[in-house]
């Protein structure tokens, strides 16, 4: 019997199009499909075996627990996956990957003989809609089809399977040298059958593809490892056909296990996009930003005065949120939640990041795009008239809207980033008007959102909370880091907003202000902004205090160099949806800021 493991048990692999989860099991636990926001034929993460499940390792007794491998890694800088088990027969291993989509999405599985003659399983529980829909399950000739609706999956494998219980199997035996591959493939159910899968030469164009994309990283330095694994990440999450970027391939694994802080991530958030981009254009990666800028200005179209904060992948601005009530949720944290209530909030921050994105791909000679520059102006324009109003903020809170010193601030950065492409000569705008309306914002965020007292910036006006956002201050150039005014926010976050470890909480769940999110419970510390603080410690001088906050972190990854979004300090684990790219991005950006100042190590 196969239970969900810890989020930092899995792996991820993926096409750019979709992605799975696989436990050190060797089950896979999540899997949507065509797309990352497709319902998901896997969901067994959020439930039980009953809602689908595909377990593929060395044979276990009746009724136990399957095997955990004894060691698993990537193959190279690549998204294949191979998984070692050590039993009293043998060794085996299981290679695990998803080809770069050519045709229909497939999930290919080689069992390899490594010694000894070790029995093998699969185990194959398909449930379409979210473990909802038992499929009609039967033979085409030698492949097996799993139907329902307007979806089908195909297996093709050498083995012998049979079927039992509403689950296909597979019981087999491998010795040295010995591969059987297994492969499911997705078509529409009324097209025709997939083309047979080639499962290894699936495997050579997978590596090829890997090998080949990373060598257009342009950083070279100590972190090096840990910085191709999370570039690797941020590409796997990006959805090659749009050019979007989903903030995580997964829904609702908790903040808080069993609490009710359970989302969506399967959407392009114009925020954790843009940080993403930025990251991508430092590293080398110019393609991935020029597909983003060309999603974006799909989505927002001729309509930025109703910019939304996210967007589906391929631009799609209804999100609907529901529940699936079925579902049970991870170890019980319910609700499970498909679709973003969030779509429809006002978050001013946004505006300040999709300039900024735009700026930097500017300023690094990414192929000008008029549209982009008119966009820019739209937005601005947009602000003009709206920057004083409250918002609900970078964490999306579902309480009262306020005014955000993290929004106000990046309203002036978005100001600021176009004054200076209008001074640069490629576009022209209304220059001083705008100059003199930086100069408003920059001066009412210093009178109303700074405690002199504490010398601290506050989380919102009249508000004596603080925010990890205000973290950015300093990388955004609002404030030079050594103001007075920043290295008192920086300290006052380090006292008030830090675990026993050193760890970042985005804000605080209790006191004064504890409604200011509109949700019951805690979380964990949020891993971006303990990131944004290794920065801050850099850019004030303290980089020792930062090196070893940042290698701090870095022992919070998996086996696999993976993060999800939180860092659970009472429990010792990984929380939130994974692997998230709001975690991964900042991991780079830090890397690359400690590296430039020799703070690192070895």
């Amino acid at each position: 019997m196969h239970v969900a493991g810890r989020i930092e048990d899995y792996a991820l692999i993926g096409d750019m199009q979709t992605a799975a989860l696989v436990c050190r099991d060797g089950t896979v636990d999540w899997l949507c499909l065509p797309r990352f926001d497709s319902h998901a034929v896997f969901a067994g993460l959020l439930g039980t075996e009953e809602h689908g499940f595909w377990r593929l390792g060395p044979a276990a007794p009746a009724g136990s627990r399957p095997p955990a491998a004894d060691r698993r890694r990537y193959r190279g800088d690549s998204l294949v996956l191979e998984s070692e088990w050590d039993t009293p027969r043998g060794t085996v291993r299981v290679i695990d990957f998803m080809p770069p989509r050519d045709g229909a999405p497939q999930l290919v599985r080689i069992v390899e003989g490594v010694s000894g003659r070790v029995p093998m399983r699969s185990a194959l529980r398909m449930r379409f809609s979210y473990g909802w829909v038992v499929p009609w399950v039967h033979r085409v000739d030698t492949r097996t089809v799993a139907v329902a609706g307007p979806d089908s999956v195909w297996l093709d494998t050498e083995a012998d399977t049979y079927g039992k219980d509403l689950t296909t199997y597979s019981d087999f035996t491998v010795g040295p040298g010995d591969r059987i591959a297994f492969t499911i493939s997705w078509q529409p159910s009324h097209n025709e059958p997939p083309a047979l899968p080639e499962p290894e030469a699936a495997l050579e164009a997978t590596e090829a593809f890997w090998r080949e994309w990373v060598e257009h990283c342009t950083y070279h330095g100590p972190y090096r490892d840990a910085v191709v694994r999370s570039l690797i990440t941020l590409k796997a999450l990006t959805y090659a056909p749009t050019g979007g970027i989903v903030a995580a391939p997964t829904t609702s694994l908790p903040e808080e296990i069993g609490g009710v802080r359970n989302w969506d991530y399967r959407f392009t958030w114009l925020r954790d996009a843009a940080i993403t981009l930025s990251s991508l254009l430092r590293t080398g990666y110019r393609e991935e930003a020029r597909a983003w800028r060309e999603w974006l200005l799909r989505a927002v179209a001729g309509d930025p005065e109703n910019l939304q904060i996210m967007y589906g992948i391929a631009g799609e601005r209804e999100l609907a949120e529901a529940e699936l009530t079925w579902l049970p949720g991870y170890e019980n944290s319910q609700p499970v939640r498909v679709g973003n209530g969030a779509a429809g909030q006002l978050q001013l921050d946004v505006y300040g990041e999709v300039t900024e994105a735009l700026h930097l791909a500017h300023m690094t000679g990414l192929a000008r795009n008029d549209y982009a520059s008119v966009l820019q102006l739209k937005l601005i324009g947009y602000l003009e008239d709206h920057w004083d109003e409250p918002d609900e903020g970078i964490w999306e809170v579902r309480g009262p809207r306020r005014h955000f010193v993290h929004s106000k601030v990046m309203a002036w950065v978005a100001v600021d980033r176009t004054v200076k492409l209008i001074e640069s000569g490629d576009v022209d705008g209304p220059l001083e008007r705008w100059r003199e309306l930086r100069d408003e914002i920059h001066r009412d965020v210093c009178e109303r959102g700074y405690d002199a007292e504490r010398n601290t910036f506050t989380q919102s006006y009249g508000s004596k909370e603080l925010d990890a956002s205000l973290l950015l201050i300093p990388q955004m150039g609002f404030l030079p880091p050594d103001d007075k005014r920043v290295i008192g926010t920086i300290e006052a976050i380090q006292r008030e907003l830090s675990t026993e470890d050193g760890f970042v909480m985005r804000y605080p769940t209790a006191g004064e202000d504890a409604g200011v999110d509109g949700l019951e419970g805690d979380e964990g510390a949020f891993l971006a902004c303990s990131f944004w603080l290794a920065d801050d410690l850099a850019m004030i001088g303290r980089v020792d205090e930062a090196r070893r906050l940042f290698e701090k972190l870095l022992a919070l990854r998996n086996d696999l160099g993976l993060l999800a979004e939180e860092w659970d300090p009472r429990n010792q684990r990984q929380v939130g949806n994974f692997p998230q790219a709001f975690s991964h991005v900042p991991l780079i950006d830090t890397a690359l800021r400690l590296t430039a100042s020799g703070a690192y190590g070895g």
